[in-house]
């Protein structure tokens, strides 16, 4: 490994690390602030009560996920037998049918957060 090859994951590494510090300092900033104009801290754990418990959105988008997967499979199996190139219809449906299962699960995500 050269040089040049070892500060590409450096540079990742100190990039997330910027990201990640300089958020949760102003996060901190803004909230002592708002302590010191009079405002209760209860403010800031308000929201989270009305969430959706992690395992069941996990789960609702990992399966959503892998039904995707194999809904891509077979559709890209069809187009295959259809005479479309390989190359081209395995990876685009079954990126584009995982996508869509991502994003119905997204969408139940939200109404699973309003009940």
């Amino acid at each position: 490994m050269h040089a040049s090859e070892a500060i590409i994951p450096i540079s990742m590494f100190l990039a997330i690390f910027g990201i990640v510090y300089l958020y949760l300092s102003t996060r901190n900033k803004e909230r002592l602030a708002l302590i010191e104009k009079g405002a209760d801290a209860s403010i800031f754990m308000k929201g989270r009560s009305h969430t959706a418990p992690i395992w069941k959105v996990l789960i609702l988008n990992l399966a959503l996920l892998l039904m995707g997967i194999g809904l891509g499979v077979f559709i890209s199996a069809l187009l295959v037998m259809m005479g479309m190139d390989d190359n081209v219809a395995e990876p685009g449906t079954i990126f584009f049918m995982a996508g869509v299962g991502l994003f119905i699960g997204f969408n139940m995500t939200k109404n699973l957060d309003k009940e």
